[in-house]
């Protein structure tokens, strides 16, 4: 099978077998942290993560929130 490949960030980036958004922000080691995702050029909102199917090369940026002052 073919590797499944996002670009991430400006980075591209090859996977076992295609993801939903929620799986891409396991996979990366990020599930509890506040994430925003913009997926094509289109935010992708929480509530809707885990319905979000990722195709073969869609393009994502992945901001994470860091509190602090």
């Amino acid at each position: 099978m073919e590797a499944f490949s996002l670009v991430i960030n400006g980075e591209s980036r090859s996977f076992p077998e295609p993801l939903t958004v929620s799986g891409l922000v396991e996979a990366l080691d990020l599930t509890g942290k506040r994430v925003a995702v913009e997926r094509n050029g289109e935010i992708v909102p929480r509530s809707q993560h885990g319905e979000t199917r990722l195709v073969n090369g869609d393009k994502l940026e992945i901001v994470v929130a860091v509190g602090g002052g």
